[in-house]
């Protein structure tokens, strides 16, 4: 019996639309004075998960997984809406052991063929906006990190931060930089200052993007990340709906420890963020148990026997602007 594994890499159709419906809330007011703050909540939806056509005969034994958005200090999550088809296994588990990604994990023991399975959840989406901390003087480069934060200084695939030519990048712009502000804000501007802003779906990593001086949206946020990093400041990627943009990490002067974030490519953004995209995962070291290497970002997977499927992944945005 023919057996089949799928990602979205070689299957998916992905409906990304990036606008939003807003409606104010009201919300406590953030701390005045420390650390990162919050703006005003907007809500939308949006949908994820995946549909099945048992083409060329029947299939068996589904096993699907899908990142999902979950809650962050600046995004609340829960469901409002299920689409789920007859066969699909009750109740639908989540995934929350590998850090920064929450995953639907789907079971359907058979779909007859020419049948189609939906496996679709909508999400209302609260969102509130990063506003710049008003004092930056109180930041420092962290002296001691818990375990746990250590893949957010490391290697990753795109991720190069011990390329001898951006530590020495790196190196240089930050010299004359006295506040851990002052140092993390010159990688920002010399990521922009190096290397092109070109619209592109090649991935080619950080190091490559510094030497050929021009970048897609994911590779010139690995940048700033592998600068961050190659001078001991954590950074991870943030993926959103249709977009991504880095965060680093630094403790205040009382040794509390602030994710910020940067955007380097569109509206540049360093130290606040005005987007409002769902946010679906955290980070760009992941390992998750269905495939052996390392991922810079969690992928929706299909595993099953028999026939052909036709599969679309889904991640839509549903409300207009």
């Amino acid at each position: 019996m023919r057996s089949f594994a799928f990602l979205t890499v070689v299957t998916a159709v992905a409906v990304l639309a990036p606008a939003h419906a807003r409606a104010q809330f009201e919300t406590p007011e953030a701390a005045p004075t420390k650390g990162v703050r919050y703006g005003e909540v907007t809500v939308h939806r949006y949908k994820a998960g995946v549909v099945i056509q048992a083409v060329g005969g029947p299939c068996r034994g589904l096993y699907i997984t899908v990142p999902v958005p979950s809650d962050w200090p600046e995004q609340e999550v829960k469901v409002v809406d299920e689409d789920f088809s007859p066969g699909v296994r009750r109740p639908v588990r989540h995934r929350t052991t590998i850090p920064g990604v929450k995953q639907m994990l789907v079971n359907v023991p058979s779909v007859p063929a020419g049948r189609t399975v939906n496996v679709l959840v909508t999400y209302e989406v609260k969102r509130r906006p990063i506003l710049p901390p008003e004092d930056t003087s109180i930041f420092e480069i962290p002296k001691k990190l818990d375990r746990r934060m250590l893949s957010h200084l490391a290697t990753g695939i795109y991720i190069e931060p011990r390329s001898p030519q951006i530590k020495a990048l790196a190196k240089e712009v930050t010299a004359d930089k006295v506040t851990a502000w002052e140092k993390v804000e010159a990688l920002y501007q010399a990521t922009i200052d190096n290397v092109e802003h070109r619209t592109t779906e090649v991935r080619k990593g950080a190091a490559r993007s510094l030497r050929e001086g021009y970048a897609g949206n994911n590779d010139l946020t690995a940048l700033f990340v592998a600068m961050c990093r190659s001078i001991k400041v954590p950074a991870r990627t943030v993926w959103v709906s249709g977009h991504c943009y880095a965060e680093f990490y630094l403790h205040d002067d009382e040794g509390n420890g602030h994710w910020i974030p940067c955007q380097v490519t569109g509206t540049t953004e360093f130290g606040h963020s005005s987007t409002l995209r769902t946010i679906i995962q955290k980070g760009d070291c992941f390992r998750v148990p269905e495939k052996r290497e390392q991922l810079p970002f969690v992928r929706e997977f299909v595993k099953g026997s028999g026939g052909r499927p036709r599969i679309k992944f889904v991640r839509e945005a549903l409300d207009a602007a």
